[in-house]
This record gives structure tokens, C-alpha cells and sequence, in this order.
């Protein structure tokens, strides 16, 4: 009896746990969970809260813009993840809002591409416009931000 009940008892742990929750919902709907990572990611930006901006991404997530140069030439930049944070930290007036829109999410076991068309605002001014591509990997913690390109222009935003 003894035995039946430590087996009841280790069962329900296993299947109430959090964790188990968590691996219930990436199973179950990897879109949403992917779609809530993303948005984690814009929150800590708008907040300047580095932790939650953190927690949305690997330790080694990769930043890059495609854009303009100064001669007008079409130019790849790559940001440090380390730069982009204590940027976003800094004690700033200014208001940051990325407004995106999902258009397209592709998911397979462990990888996952988001597209989404965005308008970045400061202090509620159109800053630019573009679009995002993010490549998130499937962690032991969760759908995690590992590379995310976007281009950029001023010009053409809605």
C-alpha cells in the first residue's frame, strides 16, 4: 500500500510540477510560447529592464541591422549583446516602443523563425520602420532569442 501510495505521490509531482507545465505548453502550442518570448523581449525594452530582456534571449544571442551607411550603401551592423544591454540600462527620459506585427512563424522541434514588420517610436515619434527576423532556439528553459536581424528605413513607414 505504502508503495502505491509513494508511486500516486511521485506521479503527481511529476505531472504538476512547473516544469512539467512548461514542457506541457511548448509541446501543445510552440507558437504562443515563441510569441510571448518575442514580446518579453520588446517589454524589457520599453521598461529599460535588462533581467527581463535577458531572460528572453541565449548568453550568446547575436544582434544585427541591415541599413544605410553614411554614403547611402546597404551595410550589415553588428551590435554586442553586452553593449545593447547596458545601453537599454542606462538611465534614459526617453520613451522606446517597437510596434510589431507577426506575419510569419515557422517551427520545427528545436527552431523557430519569426518575421515580423515593425514601427520603433521615441517619445511617441516615429523614429523608422523595417522589419525583424528572429531565429529562436528551443532551450531546457524554453524558446529562447538567439539571432535577430532587422532592416531599417525612414522612409515607406505607414
Amino acid at each position: 500500500m505504502k508503495h502505491i501510495q509513494f508511486s500516486l505521490l511521485f506521479f503527481a509531482f511529476l505531472v504538476f510540477t512547473p516544469n512539467s507545465v512548461a514542457q506541457k505548453q511548448k509541446v501543445e502550442n510552440p507558437e504562443k510560447a515563441i510569441k510571448t518570448v518575442v514580446n518579453r523581449f520588446f517589454e524589457g525594452i520599453e521598461k529599460g529592464d535588462t533581467t527581463l530582456l535577458k531572460s528572453s534571449c541565449t548568453a550568446t544571442m547575436l544582434l544585427q541591422t541591415f541599413t544605410t551607411d553614411k554614403e547611402g550603401k546597404m551595410q550589415v551592423y553588428t551590435e554586442e549583446f553586452a553593449d545593447f544591454l547596458a545601453m537599454v540600462g542606462s538611465p534614459n527620459t526617453d520613451n522606446y516602443q517597437e510596434r510589431i506585427k507577426f506575419e510569419a512563424i515557422h517551427v520545427e522541434k528545436s527552431l523557430a523563425s519569426v518575421w515580423t514588420p515593425y514601427t520603433f517610436y521615441i517619445n511617441d515619434k516615429r523614429s523608422h520602420c523595417g522589419t525583424n527576423s528572429f531565429q529562436l532556439v528551443n532551450t531546457a528553459g524554453g524558446w529562447k532569442i538567439q539571432y535577430i536581424i532587422d532592416a531599417r528605413r525612414k522612409q515607406g513607414c505607414e
